[in-house]
């Protein structure tokens, strides 16, 4: 059979021809098996649709959240002998001072969660005293619940602040008295079958709408006054909520659950 000296360059030449996008939409799937992630061409109508959720409104969680406080009880929580109050504007969970912190039953990874958090009134500050708190995420990274209006303290220990690491950009705290809001995307650290840090854990924090941690990497457990270090631990651990000494409130605590 006679071949064409030619045709292997027009091959080439044809291929450099085709635009990139239709090549990769074109790219053959990656097939199903051992898990493998499937790649869908450019608007694929047989691409399965995301699930629906129906998005919370004022004071409730979205359809597919995971409540931590249903407004009667902490059967939700272990721990400090915390106490389930009611006004005007609805139940709320109050920290019984010295009674210990509190953590939730479950234990959780990777996840967004939503808290809602107030100094009250009556409470004096004085930089890390009068007003003070913490979320753990993991039962160890710290997201820092403080009167920060007004109210000076270290930067990397005030409202918004992922405690000993980073500052919050902005300072966007109520003043006492007032509800407080963090929407948290927390990203859980990973670990190798040795032990070792395979990729640190992040938080992505908005407060009161605001961002204040635009995906800060977790630098290690929470350390006060010491550098903040990683051991490895369980993929999941529970949510925790401080007692420092003060009688702060919480509501409308929820999460959704990530994937890592």
């Amino acid at each position: 059979m006679r071949t064409c000296p030619l045709c292997p360059a027009l091959t080439l030449l044809a291929l450099v021809a085709v635009p990139a996008t239709l090549l990769i939409a074109a790219a053959p799937v990656a097939p199903q098996d051992g898990g493998a992630k499937k790649e869908w061409g450019v608007h694929d109508k047989e691409r399965p649709q995301p699930a629906m959720v129906t998005p919370g409104g004022h004071g409730t969680a979205p359809s597919d959240a995971v409540s931590l406080f249903d407004g009667k009880s902490l059967d939700a929580w272990t721990g400090g002998a915390w106490e389930v109050k009611s006004d005007a504007n609805g139940p709320y969970f109050q920290v019984k001072p010295g009674s210990g912190n509190i953590r939730t039953k479950e234990g959780f990874g990777s996840c967004q969660l939503h808290i809602e958090w107030m100094v009250p009134e009556s409470c004096n500050c004085n930089g890390q005293q009068g007003c003070n708190s913490g979320l753990f995420f993991m039962n160890r990274y710290e997201l820092q619940i403080l009167g920060s209006n007004p109210n000076k303290t270290y930067v990397d220990g005030m409202a918004g602040a992922m405690y000993g690491q980073h500052p919050p950009l902005v300072n966007p705290c109520n003043p006492n008295g007032q509800w407080n809001t963090y929407d948290v995307v927390f990203h859980a650290p990973k670990f190798k079958a040795d032990g070792s840090l395979e990729k640190a854990g992040s938080m992505t924090v908005f407060f009161n709408g605001v961002l204040v941690q635009d995906n800060s990497p977790i630098l290690g457990a929470t350390a006060h006054a010491a550098k903040a270090s990683y051991s490895a631990h369980e993929p999941k651990l529970p949510i925790g909520l401080q007692d420092h000494g003060d009688a702060l409130c919480f509501r409308n605590v929820w999460l959704r659950p990530l994937a890592d």
